[in-house]
């Protein structure tokens, strides 16, 4: 078998749904296995102390070294300095009582003391005497005489000036606090600081018992403090961790003790091999991936597309990944399994894809949760992570109702944080631990960090799926079906009949698409944007004429039909500048197919018997979908009964039936999968709701009979 013909074999298997679904069954199967294989399974070594390891050794987990970490507090406690506690009563006395000598000695040197000693002649000995007596410290009445007649005979400028410097280095020096042993060491520095000045230098000299006087220790050993700090240091150090996957011994490294122990602590030395927990872990896996093939094979027609499960596969190993990520980092004291998004997922699969298919994930996601946090313990599965995780995830499907705006991702995001944190306290009560009030605090903003997280993933990712895998979500054809949408405003704008009839249309293939379980909604918003080509040339169209004269008159048939044909191609145009979905396109583009504007081409017969078909053909293509198709004979339809001036039941059902039959034969359906029982269900449907429009009403009598009537 050559290799063209294998490729067009692989080609035709996977144009079957169920082999898509197989594969992605499969594919997910293998994430999950691939993820959580180390979780089960961990390889031993028979090593002896002292030897060289033929081989580097990682960790399989993440372990807490114990003895290590007590060997670091230790050495954190060790370093701590004593601590010290200045007193500022000390400060405000000591400049106080320098700064009091020199207001006395401003103050005798203000008065007349030849009145107040009574005496002839007053010299600076007089005056000295006379300061002792005013000021009330023993010790400046000790103090040297000779430091007091300086500043007597000094000029009052410098003498001023002498006070600032003092005074200012005093405080310098108080304010970093002075120890006992230290009071020399300030003295002197003081004293180096006034020489620097322009004071002089044998007046500086005289003033070092007034700095002594003026410096004193302020600055105490303080126990409370120093122990504080030690305190600090030790919950400053964080626990030394043997991290999963971190290299302990390097090939051709000798085994020291420290090493050995580490290797005793990862459970690494010498255990017997058990293959019965990797068993029993990938029938596990099969059965949730056969879960998923069952999930995606269950509906009926291809709604899950290429790009929706791509998206599955994405999310499934981002998700795992992540809380792989996060088990490195978990210990028993730090359960940060609570930080883990797994929202995320749930809200992407609802907006995406569907809500039954989040659910089903959400419980997938909860089991493999279960094996990836087990603290890699073989046979173990952390029930606390697997109810968190359906619990979290849930929840967010639940609130995620309708998304129109990422304002609702928000809000989701709000309730599932406080029922995360409700959860979360719910098993800090549960459990035998007694916790502080902050422990409550710390794990309880996991939870609500876990929320913000997935809330910030969800809005941040789904650009992503929307643009980049082109899936085009129920969120994304809300926003599209706003009135306020641009497009939509210029088709009500510029062409207010096309816009009507557009609603109308859309009603229609809602319906209709809902009863043979293709997609209403797409169906819906495309049939808003199907006819945005008429605002090219509004007035050319009848239901946008309202009164005026018809442009057609005045036309050829042939230019008439090419205003006609061409509006198709200028939707689709439009759209694409706009950069709407492929879908609504694709829909615009088709929702005439190949069909023949029948009205021109007879007028243009009627002149000419040599007219080709084709000149009046819409350029297609038919319609590749079932969406399409839908669009395209309601659109008909509604344009038809439409042109009735007072339609009944029996002309409705008699045109309804003539469209269906039209398509048909003109193989205007051809592509689109519908099947004879699909149209036969639509019609139904279309006949229905045309009925419910277009009812028969109450004549009510005129004003003036029944004036007559009283």
């Amino acid at each position: 078998m050559n290799k063209d013909r294998i490729i067009q074999k692989l080609t035709h298997y996977f144009r079957h749904d169920w082999l898509r679904y197989l594969m992605t069954a499969v594919l997910c199967t293998v994430i999950f296995f691939s993820l959580t294989y180390t979780n089960v399974y961990m390889e031993t070594y028979d090593i002896e102390k002292f030897s060289t390891a033929k081989e580097a050794i990682r960790s399989p987990i993440t372990i807490e070294n114990t003895k290590e970490t007590e060997r670091r507090i230790r050495e954190a406690v060790q370093s701590v300095e004593d601590h010290y506690e200045i007193s500022s009563n000390v400060t405000e006395e000591q400049v106080m009582a320098v700064n009091e000598i020199f207001e006395v000695i401003e103050k005798i040197e203000s008065e007349d003391l030849k009145e107040v000693l009574s005496k002839t002649t007053v010299t600076v000995n007089d005056k000295v005497a006379y300061l002792k007596q005013l000021v009330e410290e023993d010790s400046v009445r000790e103090m040297n005489s000779a430091v007091f007649i300086a500043l007597f005979e000094a000029e009052a400028s410098d003498r001023l000036l002498a006070k600032e410097l003092l005074t200012s280095s005093l405080y310098d020096a108080f304010h970093t606090g002075i120890k006992v042993e230290e009071e020399q060491q300030v003295i002197s520095s003081i004293e180096q600081k006034l020489s620097y000045s322009t004071l002089d230098y044998s007046f500086v000299q005289s003033l070092k018992p007034l700095i002594e006087y003026g410096v004193e220790p302020n600055s105490f050993f303080s126990a409370d403090q120093t122990n504080e700090a030690q305190k600090q240091a030790r919950e400053g150090v964080e626990p030394v961790l043997i991290r999963a996957g971190e290299l302990i011994v390097e090939e051709g490294q000798v085994i020291t003790n420290e090493l050995y122990e580490e290797l005793e602590i990862t459970g690494l030395l010498n255990e017997k091999r058990n293959i019965f927990p990797l068993i029993g872990l990938l029938i596990l896996m099969l059965l949730l991936g056969m879960v998923v093939f069952l999930e995606l094979n269950h509906t009926s027609n291809s709604s899950y597309t290429t790009r929706k499960l791509v998206a599955i596969i994405v999310m499934s190993g981002v998700i795992v990944g992540v809380m792989k990520v996060i088990s490195f980092y978990v210990t028993t004291v730090n359960p940060l399994y609570f930080i883990t998004p797994i929202a995320t997922v749930s809200m992407l699969l609802k907006i995406l894809i569907k809500e039954r298919m989040a659910i089903v994930f959400s419980i997938i996601y909860a089991v493999v949760g279960s094996v990836v946090f087990n603290a890699n313990i073989p046979g173990l599965l952390n029930m606390e992570v697997g109810i968190y995780f359906l619990i979290t995830q849930l929840v967010s499907i639940y609130f995620l109702a309708i998304v129109k705006d990422k304002a609702a991702i928000v809000k989701t995001g709000v309730g599932v944080a406080l029922m995360n944190a409700i959860t979360v306290y719910l098993f800090l009560l549960l459990s035998f631990e007694k916790y502080d009030w902050s422990d409550y605090l710390l794990f309880g903003s996991y939870g609500f960090l876990s929320a913000i997280i997935a809330t910030v993933l969800t809005v941040g990712m789904l650009p992503f799926f929307e643009s980049g895998l082109g899936i085009l979500s129920d969120s994304k054809l809300l926003t599209l079906s706003s009135p306020n949408q641009p497009l939509l405003r210029k088709l009500l704008i510029e062409a207010p009949g096309t816009y009507h009839h557009s609603i109308m249309v859309a009603n229609l293939s809602e319906a209709s698409c809902e009863a043979i379980g293709a997609n209403g909604l797409l169906a819906r918003v495309a049939a808003y944007y199907h006819d945005l080509g008429k605002t090219v040339r509004p007035h050319y169209f009848i239901e946008n004429q309202m009164g005026m004269k018809n442009p057609h008159d005045y036309l050829d048939p042939y230019q008439s039909a090419d205003i006609i044909l061409q509006h198709p191609i200028d939707g689709a145009n439009l759209l694409k500048k706009e950069k709407l979905p492929q879908e609504i396109i694709d829909i615009a583009l088709q929702h005439h197919g190949t069909t023949l504007l029948k009205y021109f081409y007879y007028k243009a017969k009627d002149k000419n018997d040599n007219v080709k078909e084709e000149d009046f053909r819409y350029a297609g293509p038919k319609p590749a979908t079932k969406e399409a198709a839908v669009v395209s004979i309601c659109d008909s339809i509604e344009a038809a009964v439409r042109s009735l001036s007072n339609p009944d039941q029996k002309e409705i059902e008699k045109i309804v039936s003539s469209i269906f039959q039209d398509r048909m034969l003109d193989g205007q359906l051809n592509d689109s999968t519908l099947t004879f029982m699909e149209l036969e269900q639509m019609k139904n449907v279309i006949c229905e709701t045309l009925k419910g429009i277009y009812h028969s009403r109450i004549q009510y009598p005129k004003t003036e009979n029944m004036k007559e009537a009283k």
